[in-house]
């Protein structure tokens, strides 16, 4: 905990209703990490509730994995108007006005009564979640030291895995139990009151509480909006490496958890939804392992991003070799765990290049840095889902094979884009 001396801002101006001692660095990370929960809960959910809404509504595959990536086209549409909001508003802000959105767009897919309604509920889902991850990241790094900023991002993302993976196995038991419209209720008032606490508890910067920060704060000059973007995307290979590595990998993780991996199981396999997703919740279960993981190892163990990304990309691409050889060839459950443990052990290994990104950049113009590299894995979900769904519409083996194979494919020229990187910011 943060002590509660120093200089800074008044707390009364801060406008904190229970003092100044709950202002500390946990606290923050905690609303700010339960917020992202509920972000990877929405993304992979329409896996597990793909079933019910074809019967609920009569439609196919590709309209489920047009339900699917509405969610990524909107979050993708929203990056870049992210990171500029969060350098020019603040981050506090930001989140508390998307994620109020967010609840809304929760609130309409409970209460749809077409398939069109769905989608949009869908829609406006990710036009506000799409602004928690980016400024949370710019919270994190005023509040938290630079050398723990990849471990914490590890730490972050292993919270929103575990969401990912409350939308496999659990998920479905909920939505056998109470119905997918209760759930999607049930989520917009939990997103309400998580809206309600950061506007009351967190802070852009230790500061802005009346606390001292874990470092001397840097003279940010507001560098231009067009400028600050000609800078990122002009930037060579500071950038375009680790996006397109983000695309593929994200990306082909998305293909899998959350959309065809559970069709995949009912129309290959024949197994049930809570088989699949039990076999489903393992890739959460193997994410939350190796985010923290990969983040740990890149700050304290090689203390080289680059290794970490070289070695997660080249692996990664080795378990979608092995899904695909496994497609038609395993019908065994326990194999089956081991490999979606290993495959989201390995797709969480992207973690370190959010610090290198950031450190390439001025802090005065982070949030737009890191929104720019964001844009990428969820256009790489949309676009790949899009292109999946069509690929597999027909529901055979080959057909998944085809995809299997194709993000393989993808995977390989990421890793190669990973040995094209170096060390940034050490």
């Amino acid at each position: 905990m943060i002590s509660t001396g120093g200089g800074g801002a008044n707390p009364s101006e801060a406008g904190n209703a229970f003092g100044r001692g709950l202002w500390n660095r946990w606290t923050v990370f905690s609303i700010m990490a339960l917020t992202y929960f509920l972000v990877y809960f929405h993304r992979v959910s329409p896996a597990v509730l793909a079933t019910d809404m074809q019967e609920a509504f009569g439609v196919g595959l590709t309209s489920i994995a047009l339900l699917s990536s509405a969610y990524f086209y909107a979050y993708t549409v929203m990056q870049l108007p992210c990171g500029i909001l969060t350098d020019r508003w603040g981050p506090r802000r930001t989140v508390c006005a998307f994620t109020a959105l967010s609840a809304l767009g929760a609130f309409v897919t409970a209460l749809a009564v077409s398939f069109e309604m769905v989608v949009a509920g869908r829609a406006m889902i990710g036009l506000g979640v799409a602004m928690v991850y980016v400024p949370t990241l710019k919270v994190l790094s005023s509040w938290f030291s630079k050398e723990q900023f990849s471990t914490l991002t590890g730490l972050l993302l292993t919270i929103g895995n575990i969401g990912g993976l409350a939308a496999a196995g659990p998920l479905a038991a909920m939505s056998e139990y109470a119905g997918w419209q209760r759930v999607f209720l049930a989520l917009g008032v939990l997103t309400a009151v998580l809206t309600w606490l950061m506007w009351l508890l967190v802070r852009d910067r230790p500061q802005d509480a009346g606390l001292p920060g874990p470092q001397a704060e840097e003279a940010e000059e507001r560098v231009p909006v067009l400028h600050s973007l000609r800078m990122v995307f002009g930037s060579g290979m500071r950038f375009w490496p680790f996006a397109t590595i983000f695309f593929f990998m994200y990306g082909g993780l998305m293909v899998y958890q959350g959309l065809l991996g559970g069709p995949f199981f009912r129309d290959v396999l024949g197994w049930d939804k809570v088989e699949y997703g039990f076999s489903l919740t393992f890739v959460g279960l193997g994410m939350i392992a190796g985010c923290p993981v990969s983040g740990f190892i890149s700050d304290r163990v090689l203390r080289s991003p680059r290794k970490v990304v070289v070695i997660g990309t080249a692996a990664f691409t080795l378990m979608w070799g092995l899904m695909w050889l496994a497609s038609g060839q395993v019908s065994d459950q326990l194999t089956y765990v081991a490999l979606h443990f290993a495959f989201g052990f390995f797709a969480g290994w992207y973690v370190p290049i959010y610090g290198q990104v950031k450190d390439s950049f001025p802090r005065s113009m982070s949030g737009t840095a890191l929104a720019a590299l964001n844009v990428f894995p969820f256009a790489g979900g949309a676009m790949l889902q899009m292109a999946a769904g069509r690929l597999a519409a027909d529901g055979s083996l080959s057909a998944y094979r085809s995809v299997w194979l194709l993000m393989m494919a993808g995977m390989a020229l990421a890793t190669a884009c990973a040995l094209l990187t170096r060390d940034r910011g050490r």
